[in-house]
């Protein structure tokens, strides 16, 4: 996609967890931060950011090849760590951004813990959940539907995605 699209909500959520453009670039640098730490234990650089009131709330990495756990994606670790912070599973009021479009375990995890809004970086046509195979976090049968935007700082992060499978082959 060539730029920004706002998703299946159409107008912003409130607690002030929607941003404009700039402040949707100034996340996902922060996202971007938390993928490039990933590389260094050989984890796919992906990284998540969750935002509540123009605060980060928290930021995580893929950690799958550091733990053994295959639950251990970027979105799933910062939902946990928000959570625990907040102290309640449910995440009303809350962005999530993230460098690559969520899997469909991840895009699940969104709805289930009642984020607003979902900013992703780079699409996933090979597991993305959120738009590309699926639209989990915009299916009416789910007692939540997730704003989404996507598109933010898309060409740096599809390209750490890229340049790191480029240099395992």
């Amino acid at each position: 996609m060539t730029g920004p699209e706002a998703g299946p909500a159409g107008s912003a959520a409130g607690d002030g967890s929607a941003g404009s453009a700039a402040d949707d670039g100034q996340w996902m640098e922060l996202a971007l931060a938390e993928a490039r730490v990933a590389e260094s234990h050989d984890d796919v650089p992906v990284g998540a950011v969750v935002v509540r009131d123009g605060e980060v709330v928290a930021s995580r990495h893929n950690e799958r090849e550091l733990t053994g756990d295959p639950t251990a994606h970027a979105e799933i670790l910062a939902l946990r760590d928000a959570a625990a912070k907040v102290g309640s599973w449910n995440l009303s009021g809350c962005t999530l951004y993230v460098t690559l479009e969520p899997c469909l375990m991840c895009g699940g995890a969104l709805v289930n813990a009642r984020i607003d809004r979902l900013v992703y970086g780079a699409a996933d046509m090979a597991a993305g959940a959120c738009l590309s195979l699926y639209n989990v976090c915009d299916d009416p049968r789910l007692n939540h539907m997730v704003e989404l935007t996507n598109g933010i700082l898309a060409d740096q992060c599809a390209g750490l995605v890229k340049q790191f499978f480029a240099a395992r082959r």
